[in-house]
């Protein structure tokens, strides 16, 4: 699957771009501002309805302005497929898939696959759970919808039983019968995400540990640890233990929405002991067997965005990854760098063809 032109207007700095891409490596060049950032986010877009970097729609519009559209036209397992996002301030948010909209959003999340790979990041290791959480439920989304439609559920759920929670805390007499009701649906969607979660890091941290090994050329040893309440016990029998002391926070404090990662090098967590170059290669690893798993599980190779990957790496792991990003492993790379020679020795490695673009103040040109 390959993303074969995009248009974005009045996105972010743009106005309007156009641009041509090729099925292999795209790569933008400019100093930082630039806009090159924002092009890999209109992509990201188009997979995701939504940025990757902020999720209200009002800051995506270019200022001034009070709307934004996006098209892509991609090649999708030899079939022609046009995506087109379009937002306009106090409307609803549309999405059309070859002219139909979609009836919802969710409807379209697992149809063009794709990892980005963003110094954003971090949050990751030194963000909270919610944000390990939202990794894991990113990826498991892309090639299972019902995993995707549970965790709609769950939500849903969970809203309604802190809200119930919070009319008992303000007087209002206790109804257990539709706590029970809430417990069961918490419980039945709860455990099949557990599940879930569960085969998915079982099956990524082998890949993962491949990736690091390579990029750091075995130096250090790396895991990946799923923590999850559920572990020690069914869910249901845990919400109804801790029932009293839910009334008395006003939430619901067992359940997945408590789930974590732990991420580890050596023996120690990765937030504590971690240098910069050690937590960004975790994190690049992390994120290409995150490319690897959705491969092999839905059979169509992610497009991959890499942005500003190069940063904080000594030379030795810079060198690694220019090799892994050459190799046939991967399909439609788009990359940016303000770094030329980071580029080019990229473009001496890889055989297929390249399309180089120079981004300016929110206008790109195509350069050699």
């Amino acid at each position: 699957m390959y993303l074969k032109n995009l248009t974005a207007v009045n996105f972010k700095n743009f106005q309007e771009v156009v641009l041509d891409c090729v099925p292999r490596l795209n790569c933008f060049i400019g100093d930082n501002g630039a806009g090159k950032t924002n092009l890999l986010d209109a992509i990201y877009y188009l997979s995701f309805t939504k940025s990757f970097f902020n999720s209200v729609d009002h800051m995506n519009v270019r200022h001034g302005e009070n709307w934004f559209m996006l098209k892509g036209f991609y090649n999708r397992t030899g079939k022609e497929e046009e995506i087109i996002c379009s937002y306009q301030e106090s409307q609803k948010k549309q999405i059309k898939r070859n002219s139909k909209a979609y009836r919802k959003m969710s409807e379209h999340i697992g149809l063009l696959p794709l990892v980005m790979v963003s110094p954003g990041d971090s949050v990751l290791i030194m963000g909270g759970s919610e944000e390990r959480r939202r990794f894991m439920d990113g990826v498991i989304s892309q090639f299972d919808s019902g995993y995707l439609h549970d965790l709609i559920r769950y939500n849903r759920v969970l809203m309604q039983r802190n809200n119930l929670l919070k009319q008992v805390s303000q007087g209002q007499a206790p109804d257990v019968e539709v706590i029970d009701v809430y417990d069961g649906q918490l419980a039945e969607s709860g455990t099949k995400i557990f599940e879930r979660r569960i085969s998915f890091i079982r099956d990524m941290v082998p890949v993962f540990q491949k990736y690091y090994s390579i990029i750091s050329r075995g130096v250090e040893a790396v895991g990946l640890e799923y923590l999850s309440d559920l572990s020690s016990g069914p869910m249901y029998d845990q919400l109804k233990a801790t029932y009293a002391r839910d009334r008395m926070v006003q939430y619901t404090t067992a359940g997945i929405h408590k789930d974590d990662m732990s991420l580890i090098l050596g023996d120690h967590p990765m937030k504590r002991i971690g240098s910069q170059g050690q937590q960004k290669t975790y994190l690049i690893a992390l994120k290409l067997a995150q490319f690897e798993f959705i491969a092999n599980v839905s059979g169509i190779k992610p497009i991959l965005l890499l942005d500003d990957i190069f940063d904080k790496l000594d030379k030795n792991r810079v060198e690694q990854i220019v090799k892994l990003v050459s190799g046939d492993q991967f399909g439609q790379i788009f990359i940016t760098d303000t770094n030329r020679e980071h580029l080019d020795a990229i473009l001496r490695s890889v055989t297929s063809d390249y399309r180089l673009f120079m981004v300016t103040n929110g206008k790109t040109e195509g350069v050699s």
